[in-house]
């Protein structure tokens, strides 16, 4: 099981959503990870967006917003199937100097425009209905 951190801002009354190339292939993603020893899980998600996007919060969420599944590819070679768990984290403001920086790309779109970025079906639908709240 990992967490992730549907990143979020409102512009003009409307949803912005923070996604963030992969490491290893450049997709389009969001931040996301192990969950941590001593953290909830949405606790995990608010570390993963700091370190891979920059993130300074806002509100988080108690409860993840959805769930999707996706097989990740371990350094072996071998897919393992994970569940994420999606929460949603209100960007507060964004750093320049954050730890993986000079390893990712960020780009804030609307939930529509990032549903079709996003390779993983599940994600692609919660974020699709993100947009609609």
């Amino acid at each position: 099981m990992q967490t992730a951190a549907l990143c979020y801002r409102v512009e003009d009354g409307r949803k912005r959503v923070l996604l963030i190339t992969s490491r290893g292939t450049g997709r389009w993603v969001i931040p996301k990870g192990w969950l941590m020893r001593g953290k909830k899980a949405n606790e995990a998600a608010v570390v993963e967006a700091w370190e891979e996007a920059g993130v300074r919060p806002g509100r988080t969420a108690d409860q993840p917003i959805g769930t999707y599944v996706y097989d990740k590819i371990k350094n072996s070679g071998l897919p393992v199937t994970v569940e994420m768990l999606v929460f949603p984290v209100e960007v507060r403001s964004l750093e320049d100097q954050f730890p993986e920086a000079r390893e990712r790309t960020r780009r804030w779109v609307t939930p529509a425009e990032a549903a079709e970025m996003v390779d993983e079906p599940g994600l692609k639908q919660i974020l699709l209905g993100f947009g609609d709240n």
